[in-house]
């Protein structure tokens, strides 16, 4: 199966896919370096997922998008009206994709986000605290795979990668944005069924 892994970060949801050719895109070299370290096998490319994904879509058989959240999370919002963080637009790209991949792309595809401070303008499903849309039928999450915060030791073992002897990254931060790898397995694995629900069988999303 041809992947294309967006916003890669350090792979989490890459992690436990087998049987995969995956093409990984991440703007941060150094975090793009990790990710090829984990997966040699990949092709790694060090640059604008949001671009890549409008030439290259046709390519593949499954995508995969993680677009950057900050401007849509609840956390931030909080911040926000403490006064904290300055006000920003919420960033169009998240709903630029997935209209995109919903009415011009033939393959299975994801695209995950945080729980927004809105309403979303496009209905979700929620899986581990997190918004996802999708062309498939996605079940329930095994129960006992769900997503953990905590310290940097906490998520290390949780996420299952130790990244201790790189520089020049915030750590705790990349393992927080690393998706947990049972659930991107699992998103994989409810991709390929033959039969999906009525409500999947064509492009339309309700």
């Amino acid at each position: 199966m041809k992947v294309l892994n967006l916003y890669a970060g350090i792979g989490g949801n890459r992690k436990l896919w087998t049987d995969v050719e995956v093409t990984a895109v991440e703007l941060n070299p150094e975090i793009a370096k990790i990710y090829q370290d984990f997966f040699p096998q990949d092709k790694v490319v060090v640059g604008d997922a949001h671009q890549y994904l409008l030439e290259h879509f046709k390519e593949f058989e499954f995508i995969w998008a993680s677009p950057p959240c900050p401007t849509h999370s609840r956390i931030n919002e909080v911040f926000v009206q403490g006064g904290v963080n300055p006000i920003r637009y919420p960033d169009m790209q998240l709903y630029q994709e997935i209209i995109l991949l919903k009415f011009h792309s033939v393959c299975k595809w994801v695209i995950e986000n945080v729980i927004s401070y809105y309403e979303p303008l496009i209905k979700p499903f929620e899986i581990d605290n997190h918004y996802f849309w999708t062309n498939f039928f996605v079940g329930e999450f095994p129960k006992g795979c769900r997503e953990h915060y905590g310290g940097r030791e906490k998520l290390t073992n949780k996420k299952g990668f130790n990244i201790e002897k790189y520089s020049g990254i915030n750590k705790t931060q990349v393992l927080r944005n690393c998706v947990v790898p049972e659930l991107g397995l699992h998103i994989l694995n409810e991709s390929k069924r033959d039969i999906q629900p009525e409500l999947f069988r064509t492009k339309e999303i309700k």
